[in-house]
């Protein structure tokens, strides 16, 4: 059964949505402090993490900060409505996804089911590693490798990778890298593709001299990935 934990320092919506969890099929614990969140993550194996933005004793930027340096467990946040600047900000500490408050539990569950089902198709079925000059993708064990070394990437991050490497050479779609690459239909306005793909950008060093691989905007259209 899949694990998740829920930091909020919202009681009755956390014990609300961990319920709602529960009955469809999630074992989900909440917790309030966003300290002991992190304790909690420390000390048992959770599959998925989903986060509050404003809480009194610690932010939930600065949470998930805490969570990046050790972790690689999926990250969903709890935005205010409207806030687009902690919503990119999340996105580039490494937020896989984000759903607006107030939302319906129905709305955090389908988001989740989304980023858990991205992982599980890559893991479900053996597939060949991606190679693309000195880049390796692995999609069997979810690994990324530059020069022969690991790179550490987000779910998310590995996901839309991994889609524009076995694609290579092609334009595409911010709408195919949305369902493809987060479980989700791309939404109007959504910055989600272009802040995971400028991360991208800075680990790997693409589009530097010193790689044969360029990811192209291509205007109007989505991102290219290739070898040169």
């Amino acid at each position: 059964m899949m694990k998740i934990l829920h930091i909020d320092d919202d009681i009755e919506l956390g014990e609300m949505l961990c319920e709602y969890l529960r009955g469809e099929g999630f074992e989900a614990e909440h917790c309030a402090n966003p300290i002991e969140g992190l304790k909690k993550l420390a000390d048992e194996q959770y599959q998925l993490v989903v986060l509050d933005v404003m809480m009194p004793q610690q932010s939930g930027l600065e949470t998930l900060k805490q969570i990046r340096l050790k972790y690689n467990t999926p990250v969903l946040m709890l935005t205010a409505r409207g806030d687009n600047i902690d919503r990119i900000v999340g996105l580039e500490l490494g937020a896989d996804d984000y759903v607006p408050k107030p939302c319906l539990p129905r709305e955090i569950v389908a988001r989740v089911r989304a980023i858990l089902r991205r992982a599980s198709d890559s893991n479900s079925a053996p597939k060949q590693a991606l190679q693309l000059g000195p880049l390796e993708v692995q999609p069997a064990k979810r690994k990324v490798l530059l020069h022969g070394t690991e790179v550490e990437l987000t779910s998310a991050e590995f996901n839309l990778l991994e889609v524009l490497a076995s694609h290579a050479g092609q334009v595409v779609s911010k709408a195919a890298l949305s369902e493809q690459g987060l479980g989700r239909p791309l939404e109007r306005f959504d910055r989600s593709i272009d802040v995971h793909l400028s991360s991208l950008r800075n680990k790997l060093n693409l589009n530097s001299d010193e790689l044969p691989l360029t990811l192209h905007t291509i205007r109007g259209q989505g991102y290219q990935l290739s070898l040169d």
